[in-house]
């Protein structure tokens, strides 16, 4: 009689194994060769809104689950500090070329004068949807980080910007009224 075979633990996924250790720019890739041909069958099927409309909100609710997981390795101690921290995980491999602005315990400013997601979008013929793919990504994922976080950005490269002017800004909580 055999003996029963005792299957190996689960692995994590990809997506919770180790966050950190795949370039994002390497990781918006591989997210982009998948998408492209998921709005090429929304736009054959329902038309381009939809399908724009269809991307932009699973790259939302997926800026949104990533955000909360570095919220979570922050241990709740999310700031602007933390969330500065974790900007090499995006300009890692040199996916980002910026110039500071300003730095402060509030503000932190800064222009991305070269974006290599955006060339790579070019690259792969999905410069139309770059915007969905990558860059309203940033405004829900601050957000999700640490809704004390506010982000102004008029413009980008990816849409025809001459930088993109990252303006971040930390409210702090006003503490409880009334409380005693």
């Amino acid at each position: 009689m055999s003996e029963p075979v005792t299957p190996a633990p689960a692995r994590a996924s990809a997506t919770t194994d180790a966050p950190e250790t795949l370039a994002m720019l390497d990781k918006r890739r591989i997210e982009a060769e998948i998408l492209k041909h998921v709005y090429d069958t929304l736009v054959a099927s329902h038309g381009e809104a939809v399908a724009q409309t269809t991307i932009g909100e699973a790259v939302r609710r997926s800026a949104l689950e990533q955000a909360a997981r570095f919220a979570a390795a922050a241990g709740g101690r999310t700031s602007l500090d933390s969330f500065v921290e974790r900007q090499s995980l995006w300009t890692k491999g040199g996916a980002l070329e910026i110039e500071v602005r300003e730095r402060s315990e509030t503000v932190y400013a800064y222009d991305v004068v070269r974006c290599r997601y955006a060339e790579m979008y070019r690259a792969m013929g999905l410069g139309h949807i770059g915007h969905l793919l990558s860059c309203n990504r940033d405004f829900v994922f601050s957000e999700g980080y640490d809704p004390n976080l506010k982000l102004e950005r008029p413009q980008t490269l990816m849409q025809g910007g001459s930088c993109c002017n990252f303006r971040y800004r930390y409210e702090k909580p006003e503490a409880a009224s009334g409380a005693t």
